[in-house]
């Protein structure tokens, strides 16, 4: 995997490759299921028991960093490095030259470009990353759409129409560790962007400033824009 990271190196991101990380934002047209998912038949089908573990696994690990891997829906790739700090905060780190990162504080998202030196911002809560980062990973009522459990993979779908609409996360763990290993967002058009993560470090501490948005310059760049 290192292997395909060093050959990226130069790979720019584009928008829809950058929102695949969580990005999918209410109001948007219905997306497509995953197909090969068994869908559970009501918001009252009981939670699988493997699933709940896993939930409880992940949402324990309050801090986390690795590696990551990103696959858009031609094939692109690209990769970087990334800090998680629940809840609410992570932080992409994109190889090659035209240095993008995503920031989330645990209130806002920020995409930056520093290249083209453009800054967007959007509220946390109207994105599926909110379900990856809360303080506990909630399957209660009708957030689980599919639970698939294999001998290699468990695959959780959630989504929270209320809070962002349509859109969807598929998180992938371990069956038997219970450590993430990637998850997809769909698009609106059923495109799918997928982030893969390895050698991850649990428990970690970081700089007061990995998750510091600079919400001045934002705002200073952006008027500058108009």
């Amino acid at each position: 995997m290192k292997n395909d990271l060093s050959a990226l190196s130069n790979f720019a991101p584009t928008r829809r490759q950058l929102l695949g990380l969580g990005l999918v934002f209410a109001g948007a047209a219905a997306l497509n299921v995953v197909p090969g998912f068994e869908l559970l038949a009501s918001a009252q089908a009981a939670v699988p028991a493997a699933a709940q573990k896993i939930a409880d696994h992940f949402s324990a690990v309050k801090s986390m960093s690795g590696e990551f891997v990103q696959f858009g829906p031609k094939g692109e790739q690209t990769g970087g490095k990334f800090f998680l700090e629940r809840p609410g905060k992570i932080r992409f780190n994109y190889d090659g030259s035209s240095n993008f990162r995503v920031i989330s504080d645990g209130r806002s998202v920020a995409i930056l470009n520093k290249k083209l030196n453009t800054s967007d911002l959007y509220p946390l809560s109207k994105t599926p990353l909110k379900l990856l980062l809360d303080d506990r990973i909630d399957l209660s009522g009708n957030r689980v759409k599919s639970v698939k459990e294999e001998d290699d993979l468990t695959t959780i779908q959630l989504s929270d129409k209320s809070v962002f609409g349509n859109a969807r996360i598929t998180m992938m763990f371990d069956p038997k560790t219970y450590d993430l290993r990637q998850w997809t967002i769909t698009d609106a058009q059923g495109k799918d962007t997928t982030v893969m993560i390895f050698n991850t470090k649990e428990g970690v501490s970081f700089a007061p400033d990995t998750f510091a948005i600079d919400y001045t310059a934002n705002r200073e760049l952006n008027t500058k824009t108009r």
